[in-house]
């Protein structure tokens, strides 16, 4: 399949596919928009259920939200299941909001068949389709995956820093417009207001439409607008950020969606660089 996205109606017509990997990647804390609350959980038939905050983050590390470990990474893999020859497909209760996320620590560590959902599960709610009550704990049959993560895929603040005047690189922050202009306060403590100097402001928002991505020509015309040096192909990289690494996915995947192919997650994004004050701001 050439685009990282699949409908629901796909999903639907592959649920008994042998093939499939179904996880649930939502995240209990959602910062950003007006989260969708649920009187109680419900699931795709199918479903695992994996935590990015706890067995797919790497909590001995400072930054918040930071990338897991190859270990941390295998292991989650080989609990549900997966094998490189097995079509993975992510989705979270919020429509489009954590599931980026993990689809790019997946592509990351070395899965290349790895989709998202579009829309999730509200989209799946509102189109009436079949739920359950819980999730599968564990695949029957252990997976074989081994995790290598591909580090040209996942920068640092170094990385950032080394290339603030590289006009071949441009950071693009997901945040909302006011956080990245210091005019709305961040929602963590002891982080600073303004943006990385010379980064680019697009909120995650402005990429989707209600549940969904919006079509690819409105994606394509978007990142045509932050710059004219955003082409797809030219060998121009995109490094994505955002609080802390989480909508900072959405945009990425818009990206894709949109034809560019040299893309990067700043890992800790803003709770990292916005928490050091030796580091410049804007």
């Amino acid at each position: 399949m050439a685009s990282p996205l699949v409908t629901t109606d796909w999903l639907q017509e592959n649920l008994d596919n042998e093939r499939l990997v179904l996880i649930d990647a939502s995240m209990a804390t959602v910062i950003g928009k007006e989260p969708i609350v649920y009187d109680h959980p419900v699931w795709i038939p199918g479903s695992f259920q994996i935590d990015l905050e706890g067995t797919l983050c790497n909590t001995e590390s400072s930054q918040l939200h930071a990338f897991p470990t190859e270990e941390q990474f295998t292991q989650e893999v080989r609990r549900l299941g997966i094998t490189p020859e097995r079509l993975v497909v992510l989705y979270d209760n919020q429509g489009i909001y954590s599931a980026p996320r993990a689809w790019w620590i997946l592509r990351s560590m070395g899965l290349e068949q790895v989709f998202v959902l579009d829309g999730g599960l509200p989209q799946w709610l509102a189109e009436g389709r079949e739920t359950v009550s819980a999730p599968i704990n564990s695949a029957a049959s252990a997976g074989n995956m081994a995790g290598r993560l591909d580090r040209g895929r996942v920068r640092d603040s170094a990385f950032v820093l080394q290339h603030l005047d590289d006009e071949r690189v441009s950071v693009i922050d997901a945040r909302s417009r006011a956080r990245f202009l210091a005019q709305a306060p961040e929602p963590r403590p002891g982080v600073r207001g303004g943006h990385i100097p010379n980064s680019l402001s697009l909120p995650f928002t402005e990429v989707l439409d209600g549940y969904r991505f919006k079509p690819v020509s409105e994606l394509e015309a978007k990142f045509r607008h932050l710059g004219t040096n955003l082409q797809p192909g030219d060998g121009h990289q995109l490094v994505f950020s955002c609080g802390s690494g989480i909508t900072a996915c959405i945009i990425l995947l818009a990206a894709e969606l949109a034809g560019y192919d040299q893309l990067s997650l700043y890992d800790g994004s803003w709770a990292d660089w916005g928490s050091d004050d030796s580091l410049p701001v804007a």
